[in-house]
C-alpha cells in the first residue's frame, strides 16, 4: 500500500477514534505500539525496558510536576507494519495522549498517520530516518540522532583516518538501510573521498557470498566499507567477510549496538559504529547503568535502554512545560523543548524539523567491549539535507 493510500485508509478510523478522547484525564496515558517480538524486538524490547524504568521513577516521585501519574497501554506489533497500524487504531480509540511507535520508519509512518489524524503527539523509539516527521505531519517526532547526522560523523571519521576509497553495502528494503550509507557517501565524497562500489542485500539475508567474492576480487580493495545493516544481516555478512580473509575496516551504525554483535568476538574487533551516547566514567549514563544493574541484576547491554529512559523524561518535560494533558498543547510543548538533560546528553527539539538535535557518539568494538572514539554534533553545514 502506498503512503498516500494509507493516509486515506486510516483517516476515517482515526477521526472517529479522536472523537472518543476524554474531555479531562487525571493521568497521562501513553500508548505503545511497539515490536516486542519479531525482527525489531532487539531494539524495541530494551527501549521499552528503559522507558518503563523512567516512568516508574517519575511516578514514584509523585508524577509529572507532582500532578500527573503516567499510565501505559502496550501492544505488541510483532514487527509488522499492518499490525502496527491496527495497534495504533486501538490505542487512539483508548483515549491516549501520547503514542510511541517502533524503531523503524515504515511501521512508525503507518502508526504516525493514524496518530496525526487523531492529533496525538507521537514518538518513534529509535527510528532515525530524518524524513520521518515530514512523511507523517506535525504531530510526529523522532527520538534518536538522525541518519544524516550519523552518516556525517562516520564520514568525517573515515576522512580523518586517511581513508580515500569506500564501499557501500545497502538494502532498499528500508529507509534506514538505504539512506544512511547514502548520506555517508555524500559527505565522504564532499570531503575528498571516493565511493568505488556498492552492493545491495535484502533484510534478513543470510548468504553474502556473492558480495564478499566481489569485494575480495577488487584490486585495490577499498580502504573502508560502510553499512547500516543490522540483525540478522550484519552478523551473517561480517562472518562471511572475515571468513574470506577480507580485513578492510568496517563502519556501521546504531543498529549493531546489540549483544549479538558483541558476541561475535574477534570477528568484529575494530568495527566502529555510530550511536546516541557512551558511558564515560563519572557520567550520567554510567550512573544510570549502575542503577539499572542494581534494579534488574543485569548490566545494560545496549544503549537503547538508556534511550528509552530518556524518552520518558522528554515526555515528562513536555507535559510539565505544557501544564496540561491536552495532546495539542503537549505537541506544541515538545516542539519547543530545549536542552532536556537526559542520561545520554542534552536533547533539543526547538528550531528543528522534529528530529532531535543531540550528540552522536562513535564507538569502537575491541575484545568484546566498547570504547569511545569521538563524540559531538556534526557541523550543520556538512549534514546532507534529508
Amino acid at each position: 500500500m502506498t503512503r498516500q493510500a494509507l493516509r486515506i485508509a486510516v483517516t476515517a478510523t482515526a477521526l472517529a477514534a479522536a472523537a472518543t478522547l476524554p474531555a479531562q484525564a487525571k493521568d497521562l496515558t501513553i500508548g505503545l505500539a511497539t515490536a516486542q517480538t519479531g525482527a525489531l524486538a532487539p531494539y524495541d524490547q530494551p527501549s521499552l525496558a528503559g522507558f518503563r524504568m523512567g516512568v516508574d521513577e517519575i511516578n514514584a516521585a509523585g508524577g509529572i510536576d507532582g500532578k500527573w501519574k503516567i499510565k501505559l497501554i502496550t501492544k505488541d506489533t510483532r514487527s509488522d507494519t499492518a499490525e502496527t497500524a491496527l495497534a495504533a487504531q486501538d490505542l487512539a480509540g483508548a483515549g491516549i495522549q501520547v503514542m510511541i511507535t517502533p524503531c523503524d520508519a515504515d511501521p512508525s509512518i503507518a502508526a504516525g498517520l493514524i496518530a496525526q489524524q487523531a492529533k496525538i503527539p507521537t514518538f518513534s523509539f529509535c527510528a532515525s530516518t530524518p524524513t520521518l516527521p515530514l512523511d507523517v505531519g506535525d504531530y510526529m517526532f523522532g527520538a534518536y540522532p538522525a541518519d544524516n547526522e550519523q552518516g556525517t560523523m562516520l564520514a568525517e571519521y573515515a576522512i580523518k583516518q586517511g581513508y580515500k576509497t569506500a564501499y557501500l553495502l545497502v538494502s532498499p528494503d528500508s529507509a534506514y538501510t538505504l539512506k544512511l550509507p547514502e548520506y555517508f557517501g555524500k559527505v565522504f565524497k564532499a570531503e575528498g573521498g571516493k565511493v568505488v562500489g556498492q552492493a545491495s542485500y535484502s533484510l534478513g539475508q543470510q548468504d553474502f557470498s556473492a558480495v564478499v567474492t566481489k569485494i575480495s576480487a577488487m584490486d585495490p580493495r577499498p580502504d573502508v566499507l560502510m553499512t547500516s545493516a543490522y540483525e540478522p544481516a550484519f552478523p551473517a555478512f561480517i562472518r562471511q567477510l572475515r571468513g574470506a580473509g577480507v580485513k578492510i575496516p568496517v563502519l556501521g551504525s546504531d543498529g549493531i549496538d546489540t549483544p549479538t554483535t558483541l558476541g561475535l568476538g574477534k570477528l568484529v574487533d575494530g568495527v566502529v559504529y555510530s550511536t546516541a551516547g557512551f558511558a564515560k566514567p563519572g557520567s550520567k549514563l554510567a550512573a544510570f547503568n549502575a542503577r539499572y544493574e542494581k534494579l534488574t541484576g543485569k548490566k545494560p547491554d545496549t544503549l537503547y535502554i538508556a534511550n528509552g529512559y530518556d524518552l520518558a523524561h522528554v515526555i515528562a518535560a513536555a507535559v510539565k512545560k505544557a501544564g496540561s494533558l491536552d495532546p495539542a498543547t503537549i505537541r506544541d510543548a515538545i516542539a519547543g523543548l530545549k536542552d532536556v538533560q537526559g542520561v545520554t546528553g542534552a536533547i533539543t527539539y526547538a528550531g528543528t524539523d522534529r528530529m532531535p538535535l543531540r550528540s552522536v557518539s562513535l564507538v569502537r568494538i575491541v575484545s568484546d567491549k566498547r570504547e569511545l572514539v569521538s563524540q559531538g554534533i556534526p557541523p550543520v553545514s556538512k549534514v546532507p539535507a534529508p
